[in-house]
């Protein structure tokens, strides 16, 4: 894949970004990784990728970071760890602009994105579609990714219902988990990203992406306690509790920021499924059942100790 030139991954030490990262190099593509704590990374270097030390809201060290980049994938956000991380949206359009303005002038030419599949309802859904826009803005073209929930070990959405699940022997069922959502396996959300530099016709093009199978958070919760051997949780609907208060619960019961479990929950409000499929025919992915993503997720949060 030597054609593409040189590849960044910016948020190369998310749970995301690492796993494309290890994917890139094993593919004998030139990685670099957007890094601000080397320490953090070395399971990368080891992988054979280039760490470059920078943040996307310091514009000058995304200079060099970006120097002889053809594809950078862009996937920061910042969940708004902390209930007192200040405003998170805020943060993620400053880092969109700094790092669009940055690969414009570098002669970046295509960025990669993951967002939402759904652009209301919520900030967070809100602010990572308008990172998107952000991006866009810069003049590179963007492949822009929507997807739902990953279901994978270290997606925030895939913790909070494993922790629900095995923590609460009855499951209090706010509104929002009767919501429908397009959840997508980890491996299924890797495939599309490692494929968007050769699709030529998804350049510059927004792709909705998700698994097979169209559920509820409640279903999620459902294939979850399948997948680790243990019964449905009985539940008791509780429609007045708010995403709010939601947070407020999970953050008591699991060990979830309350900062990433509230963007988390109000996003479960809107529903999260794929309106045109067009895009994803572009590609060559076959997305695996809901059943398979889980049983996998479960699986590797196991050997990882989680």
């Amino acid at each position: 894949m030597s054609e593409h030139g040189k590849v960044l991954v910016a948020g190369a030490t998310g749970y995301i970004g690492r796993l494309l990262a290890r994917e890139l190099a094993e593919e004998g593509r030139d990685v670099r990784c957007l890094v601000r704590d080397r320490s953090r990374a070395e399971d990368l270097a080891d992988a054979g990728c280039e760490l470059v030390v920078g943040d996307v809201l310091a514009p000058d060290t995304l200079r060099p970071a970006l120097r002889d980049v053809r594809v950078a994938y862009y996937l920061v956000h910042s969940m708004g760890r902390g209930a007192s991380d200040g405003d998170f949206a805020t943060r993620d359009r400053a880092a969109a602009e700094n790092f669009g303005t940055a690969a414009s002038e570098a002669g970046v030419e295509l960025i990669v994105y993951l967002g939402g599949l759904s652009e209301g309802g919520s900030r967070h859904l809100t602010s990572r579609h308008e990172t998107a826009e952000v991006l866009r803005s810069s003049g590179v073209p963007v492949t822009y990714f929507r997807a739902a929930a990953v279901i994978g070990a270290g997606s925030e959405s895939f913790l909070l219902t494993l922790y629900l699940v095995r923590r609460l022997p009855v499951m209090v069922t706010p509104k929002w988990t009767a919501v429908r959502t397009q959840p997508i396996a980890i491996a299924d959300v890797l495939r599309y990203l490692l494929q968007a530099p050769e699709v030529s016709e998804a350049h510059g093009r927004e792709i909705e992406i998700g698994g097979p199978d169209v559920t509820t958070y409640a279903g999620m919760m459902d294939a979850c306690a399948e997948a680790i051997g243990i019964r449905s949780r009985p539940r008791i609907p509780v429609p007045l509790l708010t995403p709010w208060l939601s947070s407020l619960w999970v953050g008591l019961v699991t060990p979830v920021d309350v900062g990433v479990a509230r963007p988390l929950i109000e996003g479960a409000e809107s529903e999260t499924i794929v309106g045109d499929p067009s895009g994803m025919e572009l590609f060559e992915v076959s997305p695996v059942t809901l059943e398979e993503a889980m049983r996998a997720a479960v699986l590797e949060a196991e050997a990882d100790g989680v």
